[in-house]
């Protein structure tokens, strides 16, 4: 199964939380809500040093995901 780069998540017990999942290396879960990030993977230090330099363009590339689809949806 092909999965998209990233994907939205709900949870009814975190009724605030906003969950964008990215499915690549490095995998993540992000809260959009108050930006804590849950790394899926263990890292080796060669990861952790390519790690530290993608970081913040992951971080903004999941938070453009999560605006450009709540602004789809608003257009519907």
């Amino acid at each position: 199964m092909e999965l998209p780069k990233f994907i939205l998540g709900d949870n009814t017990d975190y009724p605030d939380a906003i969950f964008v999942i990215h499915t690549e290396f490095p995998q993540f879960i992000i809260n959009l809500e108050n930006d804590e990030v849950e790394w899926l993977e263990d890292f080796d230090q060669h990861d952790e040093k390519e790690l530290e330099t993608e970081t913040e363009g992951l971080i903004q590339a999941a938070t453009d995901f999560y605006d450009r689809e709540v602004a789809r949806y608003e257009q519907d």
